[in-house]
């Protein structure tokens, strides 16, 4: 059957090293199953009878008693086989063990600081402002080598306004509970359901922070360890951010001057930016539900051009339908679909 489709293949056009490449074999090897006429078929199946110097059923068994013993339950076949050459003993050697205990399901983490399995983390759903809020720090580099200013920005990923920001020397849980206090009394949000995601960080998780969630009424979500995909909102702006044209290539001369730099900056991104995700309006036009009029306006100008010109336009026009629910961590079953 392989011999068949490679002779197939060449006869079609390709070349032979190609179409040998294309199964897994060399061309040396398919010129030889050619060379043996009937016989040439696949032989990579492996031989049908057990090798001589297979281990002995009794001598397996010793193996998975070795593997077991209390002392050794603990310790991987690599520790394993030299404590046994200690004491005079070989059974098998490293590679047969993990073999053995592969076969018997047997090959765990043997250790007590195995890795633990974190879950994904549970979706949250926006279907308007002030509903679910992002945040970070993320560092601007200042005048003194090694030295940084520490931006905390906190943003609504259902508008992508940026809803509040900070700008400090210090990364510490105590600024960050009194800019997320500060934002949730100045916004008068229904606090009772807003969630607020973040990453692992000591400042989002320390005792301070907590504290002040739990105070407020605030939902926390949290990211898994060094897995940023699960905070994708505040990772996407502090890449807008780092990528504009203005933004220092050097250093910040000042900690004044990065906090005007910033403010400049969050004035653009909220009313001036026109943001790809949510139809291209502005966070702030959103955010005030002023995006239901411009995108209507929008497709009005769309329809009308349409009508003037109906030979130019082979399918409907651009879809300006406001995007009404916006999804963090969705489950992937549901992202699939």
């Amino acid at each position: 059957m392989i011999l068949a489709l490679i002779d197939e293949a060449v006869e079609s056009g390709a070349r032979l090293d190609r179409a040998c490449d294309t199964l897994g074999l060399t061309t040396r090897t398919v010129q030889r199953w050619q060379a043996q006429g009937e016989q040439g078929f696949d032989r990579r199946l492996g031989p049908k009878t057990a090798p001589r110097n297979k281990l002995s059923p009794a001598e397996r068994k010793d193996v998975l008693e070795a593997a077991h013993r209390p002392e050794h339950r603990d310790l991987s076949p690599k520790q394993i086989v030299p404590r046994l050459a200690d004491e005079g003993i070989y059974l098998a050697s490293e590679s047969t063990f993990y073999r053995i205990l592969h076969e018997e399901g047997a090959l765990h983490h043997r250790e007590s600081s195995r890795p633990r399995s974190v879950a994904r983390p549970r979706e949250h759903v926006a279907t308007g402002p002030c509903e679910v809020f992002s945040w970070d720090i993320t560092y601007l580099r200042s005048a003194v080598r090694g030295a940084f200013y520490y931006l905390y920005l906190i943003e609504d990923i259902w508008s992508r306004k940026i809803v509040a920001w900070a700008l400090h020397e210090e990364e510490s849980m105590d600024l960050s509970a009194r800019l997320i206090d500060d934002t949730a009394t100045r916004l008068g949000c229904d606090r009772s359901g807003l969630v607020l995601h973040s990453d692992n960080g000591g400042p989002m998780k320390g005792s301070t922070m907590l504290a002040t969630l739990q105070r407020l009424g605030i939902v926390e979500s949290f990211s898994r360890p060094h897995v940023s995909d699960d905070n994708p909102y505040s990772e996407a702006l502090f890449r807008t951010l780092k990528y504009r044209p203005e933004y220092p290539r050097g250093a910040f001369v000042s900690i004044e001057a990065a906090r005007q730099w910033v403010g400049g900056f969050v004035a653009w991104y909220n009313t001036e930016h026109l943001h790809s995700a949510i139809g291209f309006v502005t966070p702030e036009d959103r955010h005030t539900g002023r995006d239901i009029a411009i995108l209507a306006a929008r497709r009005r100008t769309y329809e009308a051009a349409r009508k003037r010109n109906p030979e130019r336009w082979a399918r409907g026009t651009r879809n300006w339908e406001r995007l009404e629910v916006v999804k963090l961590n969705p489950e992937r079953e549901k992202a699939a679909a």
